[in-house]
Protein backbone atom coordinates (compact mmCIF):
# COMPACT_ATOMS: atom_id res chain seq x y z
CA UNK A 1 0.00 0.00 0.00
CA UNK A 2 2.47 2.41 -0.72
CA UNK A 3 0.19 4.76 -2.33
CA UNK A 4 -1.49 5.46 0.84
CA UNK A 5 1.78 6.22 2.58
CA UNK A 6 2.50 8.72 0.22
CA UNK A 7 -0.89 10.06 0.53
CA UNK A 8 -0.62 10.05 4.16
CA UNK A 9 2.56 12.06 3.35
CA UNK A 10 1.62 14.45 1.01
CA UNK A 11 -1.62 14.93 3.13
CA UNK A 12 0.20 17.72 5.22
CA UNK A 13 0.31 20.11 2.15
CA UNK A 14 -3.79 20.00 2.42
CA UNK A 15 -3.84 19.98 6.49
CA UNK A 16 -4.50 16.57 6.63
CA UNK A 17 -4.93 14.91 10.33
CA UNK A 18 -3.06 12.09 10.95
CA UNK A 19 -4.39 9.03 12.26
CA UNK A 20 -3.63 8.38 15.93
CA UNK A 21 -4.00 5.13 17.92
CA UNK A 22 -6.54 5.57 20.14
CA UNK A 23 -8.78 2.92 22.26
CA UNK A 24 -11.97 2.94 20.15
CA UNK A 25 -12.73 -0.62 18.85
CA UNK A 26 -13.48 -0.23 15.35
CA UNK A 27 -17.33 -0.64 14.45
CA UNK A 28 -18.05 -3.49 11.78
CA UNK A 29 -21.42 -3.70 10.41
CA UNK A 30 -23.50 -7.12 10.88
CA UNK A 31 -26.02 -8.47 9.13
CA UNK A 32 -29.92 -7.80 9.82
CA UNK A 33 -29.35 -4.10 11.01
CA UNK A 34 -31.95 -1.41 9.37
CA UNK A 35 -30.16 1.25 7.41
CA UNK A 36 -30.94 4.20 6.40
CA UNK A 37 -29.53 5.53 3.31
CA UNK A 38 -29.91 9.80 3.21
CA UNK A 39 -28.19 12.29 1.09
CA UNK A 40 -30.43 15.11 0.98
CA UNK A 41 -32.97 17.42 2.91
CA UNK A 42 -33.65 17.29 6.62
CA UNK A 43 -32.41 14.16 8.40
CA UNK A 44 -35.02 12.54 10.56
CA UNK A 45 -34.18 10.54 13.45
CA UNK A 46 -37.97 9.51 14.81
CA UNK A 47 -38.70 7.60 11.15
CA UNK A 48 -40.86 4.13 12.79
CA UNK A 49 -42.72 2.39 9.48
CA UNK A 50 -43.79 -1.13 9.32
CA UNK A 51 -41.19 -3.42 7.59
CA UNK A 52 -42.12 -5.30 4.02
CA UNK A 53 -42.33 -8.73 6.89
CA UNK A 54 -45.12 -6.70 8.66
CA UNK A 55 -45.34 -6.22 12.45
CA UNK A 56 -44.71 -3.49 14.31
CA UNK A 57 -42.85 -0.57 12.92
CA UNK A 58 -39.50 -0.25 13.08
CA UNK A 59 -36.59 2.35 12.98
CA UNK A 60 -33.36 2.52 11.09
CA UNK A 61 -29.85 1.13 12.96
CA UNK A 62 -27.58 2.56 11.16
CA UNK A 63 -27.48 5.99 8.54
CA UNK A 64 -25.53 6.39 5.55
CA UNK A 65 -25.19 10.05 5.27
CA UNK A 66 -23.10 12.68 4.03
CA UNK A 67 -19.85 13.94 5.08
CA UNK A 68 -21.27 17.57 5.03
CA UNK A 69 -24.01 19.20 6.55
CA UNK A 70 -26.93 20.53 3.88
CA UNK A 71 -25.10 23.62 3.54
CA UNK A 72 -22.43 21.97 1.60
CA UNK A 73 -19.41 23.28 3.83
CA UNK A 74 -20.12 22.39 7.32
CA UNK A 75 -19.35 19.01 8.55
CA UNK A 76 -21.92 16.74 9.28
CA UNK A 77 -21.43 16.45 13.20
CA UNK A 78 -24.75 17.65 14.58
CA UNK A 79 -26.56 14.81 12.32
CA UNK A 80 -23.83 12.23 13.84
CA UNK A 81 -24.19 13.48 16.91
CA UNK A 82 -28.50 13.05 16.53
CA UNK A 83 -27.46 9.66 15.20
CA UNK A 84 -25.57 8.03 18.41
CA UNK A 85 -28.05 9.83 20.44
CA UNK A 86 -30.78 7.14 19.30
CA UNK A 87 -28.22 4.30 19.55
CA UNK A 88 -27.37 4.04 16.25
CA UNK A 89 -24.86 4.13 13.99
CA UNK A 90 -23.27 7.07 11.19
CA UNK A 91 -21.89 6.07 7.91
CA UNK A 92 -19.78 9.32 6.17
CA UNK A 93 -20.49 8.96 2.38
CA UNK A 94 -17.41 10.68 0.13
CA UNK A 95 -17.49 9.82 -3.29
CA UNK A 96 -14.27 9.02 -4.09
CA UNK A 97 -14.10 8.03 -7.55
CA UNK A 98 -15.78 11.45 -9.90
CA UNK A 99 -15.48 14.80 -9.60
CA UNK A 100 -18.36 17.04 -7.78
CA UNK A 101 -17.76 20.87 -8.76
CA UNK A 102 -20.26 21.50 -5.69
CA UNK A 103 -17.91 20.12 -3.12
CA UNK A 104 -15.50 22.60 -1.05
CA UNK A 105 -12.31 21.14 -1.90
CA UNK A 106 -13.40 20.55 -5.89
CA UNK A 107 -10.68 23.50 -6.51
CA UNK A 108 -8.06 20.90 -5.77
CA UNK A 109 -8.57 18.73 -8.26
CA UNK A 110 -6.47 19.44 -11.41
CA UNK A 111 -7.87 19.82 -15.11
CA UNK A 112 -5.73 16.43 -15.94
CA UNK A 113 -7.61 13.52 -13.63
CA UNK A 114 -10.94 14.67 -14.47
CA UNK A 115 -12.49 13.01 -17.82
CA UNK A 116 -16.77 12.28 -19.00
CA UNK A 117 -19.44 13.41 -16.85
CA UNK A 118 -20.97 10.19 -15.00
CA UNK A 119 -24.48 11.07 -16.35
CA UNK A 120 -25.21 13.29 -12.65
CA UNK A 121 -25.03 17.06 -12.60
CA UNK A 122 -21.75 18.50 -11.73
CA UNK A 123 -19.72 15.05 -11.69
CA UNK A 124 -17.18 13.78 -13.58
CA UNK A 125 -15.14 10.60 -13.81
CA UNK A 126 -11.89 10.85 -12.39
CA UNK A 127 -8.59 9.12 -13.94
CA UNK A 128 -8.10 6.73 -10.66
CA UNK A 129 -4.77 6.12 -11.68
CA UNK A 130 -3.21 9.20 -10.65
CA UNK A 131 -3.03 8.36 -7.05
CA UNK A 132 -0.62 10.71 -6.19
CA UNK A 133 -3.25 13.54 -6.91
CA UNK A 134 -6.36 11.84 -5.62
CA UNK A 135 -5.28 10.03 -2.48
CA UNK A 136 -4.29 13.21 -0.47
CA UNK A 137 -7.89 14.77 -1.31
CA UNK A 138 -10.06 11.58 -0.36
CA UNK A 139 -7.31 11.41 2.87
CA UNK A 140 -8.52 14.75 3.81
CA UNK A 141 -12.06 13.62 3.33
CA UNK A 142 -11.07 10.78 5.66
CA UNK A 143 -10.04 12.45 8.21
CA UNK A 144 -13.00 14.62 8.22
CA UNK A 145 -15.10 11.81 8.57
CA UNK A 146 -13.53 11.06 11.72
CA UNK A 147 -13.43 14.28 13.34
CA UNK A 148 -17.03 14.75 12.80
CA UNK A 149 -17.38 11.69 14.65
CA UNK A 150 -18.42 9.17 11.85
CA UNK A 151 -18.38 4.61 12.58
CA UNK A 152 -17.82 3.96 8.41
CA UNK A 153 -17.14 5.17 5.46
CA UNK A 154 -19.09 4.48 2.13
CA UNK A 155 -16.95 5.51 -0.82
CA UNK A 156 -18.82 5.92 -3.77
CA UNK A 157 -18.40 5.27 -7.88
CA UNK A 158 -15.35 2.50 -7.47
CA UNK A 159 -16.39 0.96 -10.49
CA UNK A 160 -14.85 3.43 -12.99
CA UNK A 161 -13.22 0.76 -14.78
CA UNK A 162 -16.63 -0.82 -16.22
CA UNK A 163 -17.85 3.00 -17.13
CA UNK A 164 -16.92 5.06 -19.74
CA UNK A 165 -14.54 7.45 -18.15
CA UNK A 166 -12.30 9.20 -20.79
CA UNK A 167 -9.56 7.08 -19.54
CA UNK A 168 -8.26 3.64 -20.24
CA UNK A 169 -9.10 2.47 -16.56
CA UNK A 170 -8.50 -1.22 -16.16
CA UNK A 171 -9.27 -3.95 -13.65
CA UNK A 172 -5.90 -3.99 -11.78
CA UNK A 173 -6.04 -0.07 -11.83
CA UNK A 174 -9.71 -0.39 -9.62
CA UNK A 175 -8.62 -2.91 -7.29
CA UNK A 176 -5.33 -1.23 -6.28
CA UNK A 177 -7.71 1.97 -6.05
CA UNK A 178 -10.17 0.50 -3.66
CA UNK A 179 -7.50 -1.33 -2.03
CA UNK A 180 -5.65 1.96 -1.14
CA UNK A 181 -9.37 3.63 -0.19
CA UNK A 182 -9.93 0.57 2.14
CA UNK A 183 -6.42 1.19 3.67
CA UNK A 184 -7.25 4.97 4.34
CA UNK A 185 -10.58 4.29 5.75
CA UNK A 186 -9.10 1.71 8.29
CA UNK A 187 -5.95 4.10 9.77
CA UNK A 188 -8.41 6.68 10.68
CA UNK A 189 -10.09 3.73 12.93
CA UNK A 190 -13.52 3.41 10.70
CA UNK A 191 -14.65 -0.03 8.81
CA UNK A 192 -15.67 0.23 4.80
CA UNK A 193 -18.39 -0.67 2.53
CA UNK A 194 -17.60 -1.72 -0.65
CA UNK A 195 -20.22 -0.10 -3.28
CA UNK A 196 -21.44 -1.78 -6.31
CA UNK A 197 -18.09 -2.83 -8.22
CA UNK A 198 -19.56 -6.66 -9.12
CA UNK A 199 -16.87 -8.01 -10.70
CA UNK A 200 -14.15 -7.21 -8.15
CA UNK A 201 -16.30 -8.72 -5.24
CA UNK A 202 -14.33 -12.14 -5.04
CA UNK A 203 -11.10 -9.93 -4.73
CA UNK A 204 -11.62 -7.59 -2.29
CA UNK A 205 -14.00 -9.58 0.22
CA UNK A 206 -11.37 -9.77 2.67
CA UNK A 207 -10.70 -6.18 2.26
CA UNK A 208 -13.69 -4.25 2.59
CA UNK A 209 -15.67 -4.82 6.06
CA UNK A 210 -19.49 -4.23 4.22
CA UNK A 211 -20.96 -4.02 0.88
CA UNK A 212 -23.81 -1.86 -0.42
CA UNK A 213 -25.38 -2.46 -3.24
CA UNK A 214 -28.13 -0.09 -5.59
CA UNK A 215 -30.49 -1.98 -7.43
CA UNK A 216 -29.16 -5.78 -7.43
CA UNK A 217 -32.82 -7.23 -7.65
CA UNK A 218 -33.52 -4.67 -10.64
CA UNK A 219 -30.73 -5.88 -12.85
CA UNK A 220 -31.16 -9.56 -10.91
CA UNK A 221 -27.72 -9.38 -9.85
CA UNK A 222 -27.68 -9.82 -5.92
CA UNK A 223 -26.60 -13.51 -6.40
CA UNK A 224 -23.18 -12.29 -6.42
CA UNK A 225 -23.57 -11.32 -2.96
CA UNK A 226 -23.70 -15.13 -1.53
CA UNK A 227 -20.43 -15.47 -0.71
CA UNK A 228 -19.75 -12.38 1.77
CA UNK A 229 -23.24 -13.07 3.20
CA UNK A 230 -22.05 -16.74 3.42
CA UNK A 231 -19.05 -15.42 5.17
CA UNK A 232 -21.11 -13.20 7.71
CA UNK A 233 -20.98 -10.04 6.14
CA UNK A 234 -22.95 -7.76 5.85
CA UNK A 235 -24.68 -6.86 2.53
CA UNK A 236 -27.08 -3.51 2.15
CA UNK A 237 -29.73 -3.73 -0.66
CA UNK A 238 -30.64 -0.27 -1.93
CA UNK A 239 -33.56 -0.64 -4.56
CA UNK A 240 -35.47 2.26 -6.13
CA UNK A 241 -37.43 1.15 -8.74
CA UNK A 242 -38.02 -2.65 -7.61
CA UNK A 243 -41.17 -3.29 -5.46
CA UNK A 244 -40.46 -4.72 -2.09
CA UNK A 245 -42.60 -7.74 -2.99
CA UNK A 246 -40.24 -8.46 -5.55
CA UNK A 247 -36.85 -8.76 -3.93
CA UNK A 248 -37.98 -8.53 0.24
CA UNK A 249 -38.04 -12.54 0.12
CA UNK A 250 -35.60 -13.28 -1.38
CA UNK A 251 -33.30 -10.73 0.33
CA UNK A 252 -34.79 -12.00 3.58
CA UNK A 253 -33.42 -15.43 2.96
CA UNK A 254 -30.13 -14.75 2.12
CA UNK A 255 -29.42 -12.50 4.41
CA UNK A 256 -28.90 -9.01 2.65
CA UNK A 257 -30.32 -6.30 4.35
CA UNK A 258 -32.42 -4.13 1.80
CA UNK A 259 -34.28 -1.22 2.15
CA UNK A 260 -36.85 0.80 -0.70
CA UNK A 261 -35.26 4.11 -1.74
CA UNK A 262 -36.31 7.44 -3.92
CA UNK A 263 -32.94 8.39 -5.99
CA UNK A 264 -33.32 11.73 -4.93
CA UNK A 265 -32.40 9.82 -1.73
CA UNK A 266 -34.19 12.47 0.97
CA UNK A 267 -35.80 10.85 4.02
CA UNK A 268 -38.93 9.44 2.54
CA UNK A 269 -39.63 6.63 1.46
CA UNK A 270 -37.65 4.39 3.68
CA UNK A 271 -39.30 0.70 4.06
CA UNK A 272 -36.99 -1.85 5.06
CA UNK A 273 -37.59 -5.65 4.11
CA UNK A 274 -37.63 -6.69 7.64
Amino acid sequence: MGAVVAALALGGALGVMVPVANAKTMWIPTQGLRWQYQLQGKLKTNLCVVPRSGGGCVRPNVYDVDLYAANGVTLNTASVTAIHAIGAHAVCYVDAGTWENFRPDAGLYPASVMGLSNGWPGERWLDIRATGVLLPIITNRVAKCAAAGFDAVDFDNVDGYENTTGFPLTATDQLTFNEDLASIAHSYGMSVGLKNDLDQLGQLQSTFDFAINEQCAQFNECDAYDRWTAAGKAVVEVEYRAKPARYCPSAILHRRDAIHKSLALVARPWKPCH
